[in-house]
């Protein structure tokens, strides 16, 4: 694993000491977005295919949801970008190393050229520890594909894509640049601080730790919305698979319930894969503040404006529990 290092000129030091002025000076400027290539006028496909258990035929389930969509895979440098935060045995924390291996897997299958598995822990800086503990490096030795840990990967700055923290740039790991396919690959689960954590949230792990703190604390001072917009309006995800075989309620990302629901989400349009799991664990996509900025420019957030395919979401629809100051945002 290398180490990731502020470039352009400037020292990591010098960077991170000029953060809390450049936190106090966005504060004062005002929200404001650059339009991505987002098509308004087109529908936004998403599928939703039963996955019972972890021991199912999980390489068909994903190579039956690629196929619905065209997604050209032959060629290209895939990325895979699960949900890795913390490992506690028997917890629903993270992207289970089952689904990880099954999109690999499947991507090899679909033609990439190259398949590689990247993440960046916000939690616990010992990231070689949870992909062993977390069983996902036997997952990967199987699927015969790396793991890079993008909080310590070589870093390049780039334009944000949206301003909506007040920043112009971001530095991001040059693994995650070099992709051709981004595909988020979060477990389904509800947030403390942003209500949900699914295909748009899970980008706060591209992030590298090295430049922007443990839990990458820039993001949280400038502010968890406004970040997860940023981010995605800078990292394009091309595919999203949602982790939601067993997923997690209450007082997630780490210290919630599992619950079993049986399905993986897929789509193209990360937006409305998010808004779809949103209204399926009770809900309101539009009550969420990324989701429905991001609904103005990065995808669809409107129930009609999204073409479900596979199962009905009515068949997971439920009500997950949810920390008691977030219960504004249900449906």
């Amino acid at each position: 694993m290398s180490s990731g290092r502020a470039t352009g000129g400037v020292t990591r030091r010098a960077f991170l000491s000029a953060l809390p002025l450049a936190a106090a000076a966005a504060s004062c400027r005002p929200a404001r977005f650059t339009a991505g290539a987002f098509d308004r006028a087109a529908r936004s496909p998403m599928v939703l295919l039963p996955a019972s258990s972890y021991d199912a035929d999980l390489v068909d389930v994903v190579a039956r949801g690629l196929r619905m969509f065209d997604l050209p895979v032959a060629g290209r440098r895939v990325l895979l970008k699960p949900n890795l935060i913390e490992f506690e045995r028997g917890t629903a924390i993270n992207t289970h190393p089952a689904v990880v291996h099954a999109a690999a897997v499947a991507f090899r299958a679909a033609g990439a050229r190259e398949v590689v598995v990247a993440e960046g822990p916000g939690h616990r800086r010992d990231t070689e520890y949870l992909v062993t503990a977390s069983g996902l490096a036997d997952a990967l030795a199987d699927a015969g594909v790396r793991f890079v840990d993008l909080n310590h990967d070589e870093v390049r700055e780039v334009a944000l894509g949206s301003h909506f923290t007040g920043a112009s740039t971001i530095y991001l790991p040059e693994t995650l640049l070099a992709a051709d396919i981004v595909v988020s690959m979060p477990k389904l689960k509800t947030h403390h601080w942003a209500g949900m954590t699914a295909g748009m949230k899970n980008l706060f792990g591209t992030v590298p730790g090295a430049v922007y703190g443990w839990p990458k604390n820039v993001l949280h001072m400038r502010g968890i919305d406004e970040s997860i917009v940023d981010l995605n309006a800078t990292v394009r995800v091309q595919f999203t698979i949602v982790d939601g075989v067993v997923a997690m309620e209450g007082d997630g990302p780490i210290r919630g319930r599992a619950r079993p629901m049986g399905f993986l989400a897929m789509g193209t349009d990360v937006v409305a894969v998010d808004a779809s799991c949103a209204r399926i664990i009770g809900l309101d996509p539009q009550k969420m503040p990324y989701l429905r900025e991001a609904g103005r420019f990065l995808g669809h957030v409107a129930e009609d404006r999204i073409e479900q395919r596979g199962e009905s979401p009515s068949r997971y629809r439920t009500r997950f529990d949810i920390v008691d100051h977030l219960t504004h945002l249900r449906a």
